[in-house]
């Protein structure tokens, strides 16, 4: 049985994806479950997290959003029969690859998938959608109500947080770095319920953010926005490239931020100056670090997590939450009909035309994980 592996170059030297064979355990742990992967959602290796979590091997799995059927259940296992459809992210220590045939996994880790959902868009939308609910339901506290600011909405994490923000009856802004994104964001439906939009005001940064400010205090009255969630942030005004013009100073997003507010950031390196600290300090705002490898680091909500997992996969079997990435890549990983549709019609429109992507077939996961580990935006789902 071959998996997907990262052989980690020393210092500056290049990682290296390869396939390597790989053998289970004849016997199965009490709690564990082998299952038989049909879908591996890819996304990039934080080496940096795996090193502070003390996680150093010479081969690093790689593929841990997985889909499949349950073969066969540890002698103390109470959540899953054989071939129950299951859907769950393996964690960081697993010394499983998410693209085996066959894996095994604890039944901690894993939920029931719906019939109708299918592998392919689950595995592929999974982590996006834990990210969103971390963010908004366990770190900013989202309630009916709330003005929302999700930086860069066109993105596969940004769609995510915009969808499951309309749901609860939260208000939301959105920014675009492009006119082929904004048009998107603008024409962006629900597939269910009141067929209004999505976005209430889609702010461009094509030209920095400039623009941020006053259209955030013309759309909330002066107030400010009770959330904010990033896509990465500047520390510095000067010498950088121009992707990174793209983002928002940090000082930008304090700005943003109404009384008692809540600034949700993706930055693992964010740094606040005293001033910026002083400002927080004078709204009674506060800022949270998202890291959604929290969940499976640590058994202490063990519970909860599972909770959300389930909720993800039902909203999405419902047409709640879909999934696309970003409008360059455009990875759309089985979305309803409709999205489809008006996704084409969207491509007729404009000039650059993304077309969408299927799921990857497992002898192209190499060239897939290489480009989805050098662009960070960049996703990929890999059928079995």
């Amino acid at each position: 049985m071959k998996g997907l592996f990262c052989r980690a170059g020393e210092r500056d030297a290049e990682h290296k994806f390869v396939i390597q064979d790989t053998t289970l355990p004849d016997v199965l742990g009490t709690h564990q479950v082998r299952v038989q992967v049909k879908a591996c959602g890819l996304n990039p290796l934080d080496f940096k997290l795996l090193s502070d979590m003390g996680i150093q091997r010479d081969l690093i799995p790689v593929g841990r959003e997985v889909a499949g059927v349950v073969l066969q259940v540890g002698p103390k296992v109470s959540f899953f029969q054989p071939e129950d459809e299951v859907v769950g992210i393996l964690p960081l220590d697993s010394p499983c690859s998410g693209l085996c045939d066959i894996i095994d996994i604890d039944e901690h880790y894993l939920v029931q998938k719906p019939e109708k959902l299918s592998s392919v868009c689950v595995a592929g939308a999974l982590r996006d959608g834990l990210c969103a609910y971390t963010a908004l339901h366990t770190h900013a506290r989202m309630a009916a109500g709330h003005t929302l600011l999700v930086m860069d909405g066109a993105s596969s994490f940004g769609l995510m947080c915009i969808q499951l923000a309309c749901y609860h009856g939260v208000k939301v802004l959105t920014t675009s770095h492009s006119p082929q994104t904004h048009t998107f964001l603008e024409k962006l439906r629900p597939s269910v319920g009141v067929q209004d939009p999505l976005v209430a005001r889609v702010i461009s940064m094509a030209n920095g953010s400039l623009d941020l400010l006053p259209v955030v205090l013309e759309e909330t009255g002066g107030l400010g926005v009770d959330i904010v969630i990033d896509s990465g942030v500047r520390l510095q005004e000067e010498d950088e490239s121009e992707e990174i013009k793209l983002l928002p100073h940090k000082h930008d997003i304090i700005s943003v931020l109404g009384v008692g507010g809540h600034w949700v950031t993706c930055n693992q390196e964010l740094q606040l100056d005293p001033p910026d600290c002083r400002l927080l300090h004078l709204k009674s705002a506060c800022l949270s670090f998202l890291n959604p490898e929290v969940w499976t680091a640590s058994s202490a909500q063990q519970g909860r997590y599972l909770h959300i997992l389930k909720d993800i996969v039902e909203k999405m079997s419902a047409g709640i939450l879909r999934n696309t990435c970003h409008w360059r890549h455009f990875v759309i990983l089985g979305p309803p009909k409709q999205l489809l549709t008006d996704f084409k019609m969207y491509c007729t429109v404009h000039t650059s035309r993304p077309q969408p992507e299927e799921a990857v077939p497992r002898y192209e996961a190499t060239v897939a994980m290489e480009t989805v580990q050098h662009q960070q935006k960049k996703k990929a789902v890999v059928q079995l």
